[in-house]
């Protein structure tokens, strides 16, 4: 049995609050679970110390039992310091898409014809 340390969705629609549960890889994200380990309010400041709640204990026996945390857990944990997060890089993120190259060069060319017409 796979186990996942992940998010389970509660709250109102537009209104997110999420539970950092335990369970089986195969059930669904807001099914069956095994236990309840903390959770995580999204909606509270990024310096609140109620947005994200987790009991270090089980989140320990469960890792050290095999379970395997999602990216946004781990993110979680290596900031409580229980695991240690590396760091991605991709650095074709920030590039702008192809679409709006060839429209950066035709206001470019644009700019260059007016200001030839304007001498």
């Amino acid at each position: 049995m796979s186990l996942k340390i992940r998010l389970a969705r509660g709250g109102s629609k537009k209104r997110p609050y999420y539970t950092i549960v335990v369970a089986d890889a195969r059930s669904p994200r807001d099914g069956r679970f095994i236990e309840k380990l903390g959770s995580w309010n999204p909606m509270l400041g990024k310096d609140d110390e109620k947005r994200v709640e987790l009991n270090a204990d089980r989140v320990q026996h469960w890792l050290s039992n095999g379970a395997q945390p999602t990216d946004r857990v781990l993110r979680f944990l290596d900031q409580a310091g229980l695991l240690k997060r590396d760091v991605k890089s991709n650095p074709e993120k920030g590039k702008p898409g192809k679409k709006a190259v060839e429209r950066a060069a035709e206001k470019a060319q644009k700019a260059a014809e007016a200001a030839e017409a304007a001498e």
